[in-house]
């Protein structure tokens, strides 16, 4: 069956219902709000929809998960949203390789922490007699130049803002020559996680995280070819900024701690934290997650390194109510295959996002991609039997060799919203293709399930 003709209202519409039993429009921050000001598509549900049973939910979910591309470990979990109770679970005795669906963890840790409203700021201070520091905040998503496309989403920040305003600045005190040092302090510990395959930073799969980088510390933007010192290779870049902005810059760019108390020239702020959680998800975005799981660490005071940063996640998914206890937790992105993550603590995090008790956490579920739409989902839930979750699936991917995952939300035809979390961490290579399929059919039941028998 051909894939239903892609149109904008389906991902508002999405946005919209999802939202409907998560609190109310009163209750979404930031760009979802503004969403839910436009003109309705359709009447949200005005019901809870018909109370799926757990024979009702297993009946139509075993014979898919009887698939044999699932390989021997596969499970599901099913929560009942409209009514805040488990539905239906299978093979969820042992936690699992939970790959990309570990972002889920990580970005709602730092909505939780953070809020969805604060920022990271890089900035220009001054140092030593005419010398200034390029001081690094944490800023993900921070660009070398800024974008000219009015469709990019979030509006990045930019060393090219940063420079015109730091020229400005100087040329108003009369200053033409200045030297130039990095400051990246504000993380800690190894710039590579010790639990990644090694290949991961050499091949550009991740790059070596840092407070202060550019592009993600790629060496030319969209290349996947990083920068040994992301940290050396922006300030590289800032200074080519100055240079075109009339501002000499010395040739030697040396690593430095700014002061506390140093004057700030000028700086540029990054999108709002609940934005960066809405991109890291939609496009799977390892590097962005692990600057966000450092970001956790800084902000429970367990400190900038990637092992504060999983103590910051371990206390935060705690105080939201969530079970760790059966969790082993390496990395915020997933890429390390030590992870392994119950399904219902994978749940667990759009539960808290749907709970009219953390409005806090909506851009968690803003973010997540539309089977057939949007993001990782944009070109799945188009083989036999998942087209019936296509625009209706809302959900966070995760993939690597032999691992495959699914978890998020979806409204079934009745108006019951269900969060779920299915996957698998023992497919046969050749049936990788399969496997996923089998993940999208779970999700598509769900959406054409009333499941009340």
């Amino acid at each position: 069956m051909p894939r239903p003709p892609r149109a904008v209202f389906v991902t508002l519409l999405a946005t919209a219902l999802c939202v409907s039993l998560a609190g109310g429009a009163d209750a979404v921050p930031g760009s979802v709000q503004a969403a839910q000001q436009a003109p309705a598509v359709l009447a949200p549900a005005k019901t809870e929809g018909v109370a799926p049973t757990a024979a009702g939910v297993q009946k139509v979910l075993a014979p898919i998960l009887m698939d044999p591309a699932l390989g021997k470990h596969r499970g599901i979990y099913v929560y009942d949203a409209s009514r805040g109770k488990a539905v239906y679970s299978a093979g969820t005795a042992t936690p699992y390789v939970p790959a990309s669906t570990m972002k889920l963890l990580t970005t709602v840790s730092a909505l939780e922490t953070l809020g969805p409203d604060h920022r990271f700021t890089t900035k220009v201070v001054t140092g030593a007699g005419s010398s200034l520091i390029l001081v690094g905040g944490g800023d993900p998503l921070l660009a070398t130049k800024r974008s000219t496309d009015p469709t990019d989403f979030p509006v990045r920040a930019s060393l090219q803002d940063l420079a015109a305003s730091t020229a400005k600045a100087l040329k108003a005190q009369g200053i033409r020559s200045v030297s130039l040092g990095y400051d990246a302090s504000l993380f800690s510990g190894p710039a590579a996680n010790a639990n990644w395959e090694p290949n991961y930073t050499t091949e550009g799969i991740a790059a070596r995280t840092s407070a202060l980088w550019v592009n993600e510390g790629r060496l030319s933007p969209g290349m996947a070819k990083r920068a040994d010192s992301p940290a050396q290779a922006a300030a590289k870049a800032f200074a080519a900024q100055l240079r075109a902005a009339g501002i000499n810059v010395a040739p030697t760019l040396k690593a430095a701690v700014a002061s506390a108390a140093a004057k700030a020239v000028a700086q540029v702020q990054s999108p709002t934290v609940g934005q960066i959680v809405e991109y890291v998800n939609l496009h799977s975005d390892n590097d962005g997650a692990e600057v966000l799981l450092r970001q956790v660490g800084l902000a429970t005071k367990n400190g900038g390194s990637y092992a504060g940063g999983v103590k910051g996640v371990r206390a935060t998914l705690t105080k939201l109510g969530l079970d760790v206890s059966k969790a082993r937790i390496l990395d915020g992105s997933g890429l390390s295959r030590g992870n392994h993550v119950p399904l219902d603590l994978l749940a667990g995090a759009i539960r808290a996002a749907v709970s009219s008790e953390h409005p806090e956490l909506r851009h968690l579920l803003t973010g997540l991609p539309v089977a057939g739409f949007t993001g990782s989902l944009e070109e799945r839930f188009t083989g036999a039997g998942t087209v019936g979750g296509t625009g209706l699936v809302r959900a966070k991917t995760g993939t690597l060799t032999g691992v495959h995952s699914l978890a998020g939300l979806v409204r079934d035809r009745t108006g019951t919203l269900l969060v779920f979390a299915v996957a698998t961490d023992s497919v046969p290579v050749p049936k990788t293709l399969d496997a996923r399929a089998a993940l999208d059919r779970a999700a598509a039941a769900l959406a054409g399930c009333g499941c009340a028998v």
